[in-house]
């Protein structure tokens, strides 16, 4: 039976980095399709810095694609690492907006105001 390789890990893996990322992006497309015309100015600030942070982890992604990967003989480990790494980019685009001015989600939120008539 050596042809046949088990990795207990890489169901798991899959699903929950499938799950990760849908579960994000489906909460930030359900807020942001949702009706904001009730909202109050904090509430929509928190919705475009959400989007921001989205945003933020999308490029931190494509940009972690750039990155020469290692030859690891390991699968297991190796699929340990990626769903690790994917949440640390999530929170580190979290604090990215928060520590720093990108200026998306305020430009976001002025047009929601307008848009709004809030």
């Amino acid at each position: 039976m050596s042809g046949i390789s088990v990795n207990p890990f890489g169901n798991i893996y899959d699903q929950t980095t499938t799950s990760s990322s849908a579960t994000s992006a489906n909460r930030l497309s359900d807020t942001l399709s949702g009706d904001l015309s009730n909202a109050s100015e904090e509430e929509l600030m928190d919705v475009c810095k959400e989007f921001e942070a989205y945003f933020v982890e999308q490029v931190m992604k494509e940009m972690k694609k750039m990155v020469p990967k290692s030859e690891d003989k390991d699968a297991s480990m190796g699929q340990l690492r990626d769903y690790f790494e994917e949440e640390m980019i999530q929170q580190y685009a979290e604090q990215a907006v928060e520590n720093a001015d990108f200026g998306i989600a305020q430009t976001l939120y002025e047009q929601m105001k307008r848009n709004y008539g809030l």
